[in-house]
């Protein structure tokens, strides 16, 4: 399926226009009935000041190229917030000829010892589009049912929209999973040609009607921290904090942990899921889980 790299530009601005009501971009209220939602392709135009030419051959891409400057002020006729504007401009901007590395990931010892070294919240470490690099031993106790997928398709992704377990883990699991579709789509803005990428919607979009119906709609997402809500089937619910930071030296790493408030009920929880984990599974540890997720995964690439 070769759909994130056709239209991609063409398609992001038609969703973004259509959400835009002449009213909410300033225009006066228009005579007759309107036969496409939101603004036109000529207000758009308008407003950016540019030609209705230049615009249409733009969402048509039959324009190479354009001014950061233009992009700037169509992004502002949108309304377009940092992630939506800088998927804007990478969309736009000519395909790059640097070819996505295709080797395997072996994290270097000091980020393997840093995630060995979380033992109390779940903590991983992502690829590009979500492939799963590492994971620590509470991790793999707390996301349950990642382990039934086969070492080769470990992602985030395939998680979500495959593994009934995650749909029960997740207290707002259609909210999570619309948000990791916007930022593979963020990713698909600046690797349009990515094969792995290709491979990876084709199969979620046969597999599942709302990944088919969040990815044609072209939202964006860029990764931040905030809170969940889980109900994990063995310790019940918790509510915990995430962060996510890009390692010095891996820019196309993710060291993702979860963070709790000492003495809460979730810090109770967790703790009892990673007393379980122990005794449920003689031997393993966090170094260890992490070490096979890493090397026994042949297609987690970056």
């Amino acid at each position: 399926m070769n759909e994130p790299a056709a239209d991609g530009l063409g398609a992001f601005l038609r969703t973004r226009r259509a959400r835009i009501s002449p009213q909410d971009a300033g225009l006066p209220p228009s005579m007759g009935i309107r036969r496409v939602p939101g603004l036109r392709r000529e207000e758009v135009a308008l407003l950016a000041g540019v030609s209705a030419e230049y615009y249409e051959r733009l969402e048509r891409g039959r324009r190479k190229t354009a001014s950061a400057s233009v992009l700037d002020a169509i992004a502002r006729v949108l309304q377009l917030n940092a992630a939506e504007r800088d998927h804007l401009h990478a969309l736009a901007s000519p395909p790059s000829s640097k070819q996505p590395r295709t080797a395997p990931v072996r994290l270097r010892p000091g980020l393997r010892r840093a995630l060995d070294t979380v033992t109390d919240v779940p903590a991983l470490v992502l690829g590009p589009r979500y492939d799963l690099i590492a994971i620590n031993g509470l991790g793999a106790a707390f996301y349950t049912g990642l382990d039934l997928l086969p070492a080769g398709q470990r992602n985030i992704l395939r998680y979500l929209f495959t593994v009934d377990a995650a749909r029960e883990l997740y207290d707002d699991w259609a909210g999570t999973a619309r948000t990791v579709v916007a930022e593979l789509r963020r990713y698909a803005g600046t690797h349009p040609h990515d094969p792995k990428l290709a491979d990876l919607v084709g199969d979620l979009a046969v597999r599942d009607h709302d990944f088919r119906r969040w990815w044609a709609d072209h939202d964006v997402y860029r990764r931040e921290y905030g809170s969940k809500r889980y109900h994990h089937p063995l310790v019940g619910d918790l509510e915990l904090g995430y962060e996510a930071m890009t390692p010095v030296g891996e820019p196309d790493l993710t060291f993702g942990t979860h963070t709790v408030e000492a003495h809460s009920p979730s810090a109770e929880a967790l703790a009892l899921l990673a007393s379980w984990s122990a005794t449920s599974k003689p031997g393993s540890t966090a170094k260890h889980a992490a070490a096979d997720t890493a090397t026994a995964d042949p297609e987690a690439t970056a």
